[in-house]
């Protein structure tokens, strides 16, 4: 390396220090995370020494340390200060990173996906996600890229095609599709950061993105619509303990946790306690209908036997028997 390829190399790397040093002062205050200082990132001086981009460098390193993956991805998602380029600059610096932890891997593979859906547009068909429209979007980052996907790999079309099937978030979890990509992703070792592997992965953790929110939003509506439903009928409460709520959880306040969901799985989707009491819940109401429908029909029954009661029972009876009459004496 010539010294002014040596400069220039060390000027950008400096850049995207000073991108991200705001981002992840800010994530350290949402989480109450304790971050080292760095004087010269803080005071943004723009042309420093290199022993200063050294000291940035190794503040990077420590502060990725100190936060988890569920919190970066939750800031990056709901913050205004991620916007194309501070996630490009995550990215980049995640990437060339000499040595990678899981943690690490976790991380790229979110911004990845990250990256990926801030460049498409919304209403992007599945069918147009193919490998090679992934491989041109992430071009900018990781170069042209060698569609020779790895053996091990393979698999994740598979699990594709198995979640674009699901009818539920119940048939997606019980179905461990998301655990399955993730043993293939952890098997794959540092073969992940093979530039095609990146790819292939990306596409899947986009599309296992896509079929969870849209079954996500399917199970609430149905949520939703069958509350409405049992409201209408004139039910207030009902027995959520399968779905680790009360015994008598009103449907208002049930309608209440649906709308706070929404914003909640929002920055998560994997399975966990909170998804797990969605799919129970949906059970809980879909029983609750089919108890309701079932009450009504006996009522229904019910009453339409005691209205055939009564209209076979005769208004008043006449004897078909010659009633016995007391002998008339002699006058007196």
């Amino acid at each position: 390396m010539t010294p002014s390829s040596e400069l220039t190399g060390l000027a950008a790397e400096w850049n995207e220090a000073r991108a991200l040093h705001p981002l992840y002062a800010a994530l350290g205050r949402e989480f109450v995370i304790e971050l080292p200082s760095c004087p010269d990132l803080e005071s943004g001086i723009d042309a420093p020494p290199k022993e200063s981009v050294e000291l940035a460098r190794q503040w990077l390193l420590e502060v990725d340390e100190r936060v988890q993956v569920h919190q970066l991805r939750q800031f990056i998602q709901t913050t205004p200060l991620a916007n194309d380029q501070t996630v490009r600059s995550l990215l980049v610096h995640h990437l060339r990173k000499v040595k990678h932890s899981d943690a690490d891997r976790d991380k790229s593979d979110f911004l990845l996906v990250q990256y990926f859906s801030n460049c498409v547009p919304s209403r992007l068909d599945d069918a147009d996600v193919d490998l090679e429209y992934v491989a041109q979007t992430l071009e900018p980052i990781l170069g042209p890229v060698d569609l020779s996907i790895p053996e091990g790999i393979k698999p994740l079309e598979e699990l594709i095609q198995q979640a674009c099937q699901c009818k539920d978030l119940k048939a997606l979890l019980s179905s461990h599709i998301l655990e399955k990509g993730r043993a293939i992703k952890t098997q794959a070792g540092q073969d992940y950061y093979v530039p095609a592997a990146m790819v292939a992965f990306t596409r899947f953790s986009f599309m296992m993105r896509r079929v969870f929110f849209r079954l996500l939003h399917r199970d609430l509506d149905a949520i939703l619509a069958g509350l409405r439903t049992l409201e209408q009928r004139g039910v207030t409460t009902i027995d959520c303990r399968r779905a680790q709520f009360s015994s008598e959880e009103s449907i208002a306040r049930l309608r209440m946790i649906c709308q706070s969901w929404k914003v909640m799985f929002f920055a998560e989707y994997s399975a966990g306690q909170p998804v797990n009491m969605l799919v129970d819940l949906r059970a809980v109401i879909e029983r609750a209908l089919s108890r309701n429908v079932q009450e009504s029909r006996a009522r229904a029954q019910a009453a339409t036997a005691g209205v055939a009661a009564s209209a076979d029972a005769p208004e008043f009876e006449v004897s078909s028997t010659t009633p016995s009459w007391p002998s008339a004496g002699p006058d007196k």
